[in-house]
């Protein structure tokens, strides 16, 4: 009796909440997202987050049938404010919640100690942003990223400085992260490779407001050009007082200051600036013009770098679903390594480490206050 009437009370819960008892046993499957969402680079946490809930909203709004059930997806956006040890505390947190795959995080220095986490629960995590190379080195099976390695944009950029720009000679600046200095120990070896005087290393921090200091000692050094491995919060004031200080050498840097944003952190000193940036022109991708079009339908914004990335990453994460015909994080993780989906980024598969087959590295200046693409290397 107590049983019948514990029956009748779900499915009168039920019907008040205007569903059906069939609906009531749909499955609600979570994918974990996590990036900074507070501090200096919140926009581009922000811009990641986005892209991966308009893929699943989209996915939801179609409709997901896994093994003869519908699906409904929820994202769990979380933010590690770009700090190694909160970024492991929310990686717990994620595994706790039962998630069944990560896209994230957004940098080198949350994702290789977030990857543990991930490894040991058998969750599958796809960064969209982190280029560090040792993120996809450690040995784990459950480590994918979406974009090309530090080991591939650090030489595309110094070869296109040297035989695009003719520099000579260098001053490279990290902001001590795994980012800021695995970029610019891949650029210094190259260049050097290249016969170029590296006229100094110098190191800042990713908190840092005043490079006057640094830029002072550069600007005795009279370098041809200097190269800033770091995201566009620090990077832009670095090309601001370098230009405020008289220096004349042309700026470079990698993805983390090759922002929308720039111009307006940098000012005038965005013109000296020439980047790269992993992967595609969105202008040059397979899908690119609609999903801009998409996203600032959806946000009421342009997108800043990544978004692409994190949409295509949860399609990946759904096609590796169909194939597997479960939700089980197991068997998505099994399905893995067999990835060959065509998204608005391109063609995506992986190799044995988890890292693209194909990289790509494209290269930007900044004209009129405007991110303009220049070149294209295919690596």
């Amino acid at each position: 009796m107590k049983s019948g009437l514990l029956m009748a009370t779900a499915i009168s819960t039920v019907a008040a909440a205007g569903l059906t008892p069939s609906a009531y046993a749909d499955e609600t499957v979570t994918i974990g997202h996590v990036a900074p969402l507070t501090g200096a680079i919140a926009h581009l946490g922000k811009d990641n987050e986005n892209g991966a809930r308009l893929a699943v909203e989209e996915i939801n709004a179609k409709g997901l049938v896994i093994a003869g059930q519908k699906v409904t997806l929820r994202l769990d956006a979380q933010d590690d404010a770009a700090d190694p040890k909160t970024a492991t505390q929310v990686a717990q947190k994620l595994v706790d919640d039962k998630v069944v795959a990560v896209v994230g995080h957004l940098n080198s220095g949350t994702s290789i100690p977030a990857s543990r986490i991930y490894s040991d629960a058998g969750v599958t995590q796809i960064s969209p942003s982190s280029t560090n190379p040792v993120f996809t080195q450690q040995g784990f099976k459950t480590t994918y990223r979406v974009v090309a390695t530090d080991a591939q944009q650090g030489p595309a950029l110094a070869e296109y400085a040297v035989k695009q720009l003719h520099i000579k000679s260098v001053a490279i600046v990290d902001d001590s992260t795994a980012y800021g200095q695995g970029l610019a120990n891949e650029f210094e070896k190259t260049v050097r490779s290249l016969g170029v005087n590296v006229t100094s290393r110098n190191a800042t921090n990713d908190k840092a407001v005043d490079f006057r200091a640094i830029l002072t000692k550069i600007k005795g050094e009279n370098p041809d050009a200097i190269m800033y491995s770091g995201e566009d919060a620090t990077g832009g004031p670095f090309s601001k007082q370098a230009v405020q200080l008289g220096l004349r050498s042309r700026i470079l840097a990698g993805d983390g200051v090759c922002s929308d944003k720039l111009p307006d952190l940098a000012g005038s000193g965005a013109a000296r600036v020439v980047c790269s940036q992993p992967g595609t022109a969105p202008e040059k991708m397979p899908g690119g013009s609609a999903f801009k079009a998409k996203y600032q339908k959806r946000f009421n914004q342009g997108m800043e770098i990544y978004a692409p990335f994190t949409y295509d990453a949860v399609y990946i994460l759904v096609d590796a679903m169909r194939r597997a015909n479960s939700t089980d994080p197991a068997k998505i993780l099994a399905a893995m390594p067999a990835t060959d989906y065509q998204g608005v980024t391109g063609e995506t598969t992986f190799d044995t480490k988890g890292d693209l087959k194909h990289g790509v590295i494209s290269i930007y200046s900044y004209r009129d206050g405007k991110k303009t693409f220049l070149d294209e290397v295919k690596m």
